[in-house]
């Protein structure tokens, strides 16, 4: 895979992960309500994945080397991931009770930073363990985080 179409998948795709995960955590401890999960899904999917697309694209336009080309591939690849792999956070709210859903979420969104860390920590001949536990946690602070600024902000309104 090209080196700006990698660069743009991987951002895009831990973006969507981090991003729709702390959206679905955060929403559903201040709302419990699916609609409004749905709603920040698609909004997240769509103006996410563009607000991303473009800070890639000024990042590879400042860095004053990459071709016209490259600077493309990753826009397109950063907006096409983050777009997928915001969206795929619907599906278990098509098919069973928030509370499930949830976790399915959880689960599905630890699953997919475990699978991209160590494909990554293998393409840099790196100890596996040492890549996933970091980011791991930095996905797990932003649960934690988020579940807590939900519960604050249903106590707001």
């Amino acid at each position: 895979m090209k080196l700006s179409i990698r660069k743009g998948f991987s951002f895009g795709l831990i973006s969507g992960i981090i991003t729709t995960l702390g959206l679905v955590i955060g929403l559903n401890s201040s709302t419990h309500s699916k609609l409004v999960i749905f709603g920040g899904i698609f909004t997240i999917a769509v103006a996410d994945a563009f607000s991303d697309a473009l800070g890639i694209h000024i990042s590879e336009e400042s860095e004053n080397k990459h071709t016209v080309k490259q600077i493309w591939e990753s826009t397109i690849a950063t907006f096409l991931s983050k777009f997928f792999f915001a969206l795929t956070f619907i599906i278990p709210f098509l098919f069973f009770d928030i509370f499930i859903s949830v976790i399915l979420s959880v689960i599905w969104g630890l699953s997919l930073i475990t699978i991209f860390s160590y494909t990554i920590a293998k393409r840099e001949r790196i100890k596996p363990i040492k890549v996933i536990r970091e980011h791991l946690l930095i996905a797990i602070v932003v649960i934690i985080i988020t579940h807590f600024v939900g519960g604050l902000v249903s106590t707001l309104v």
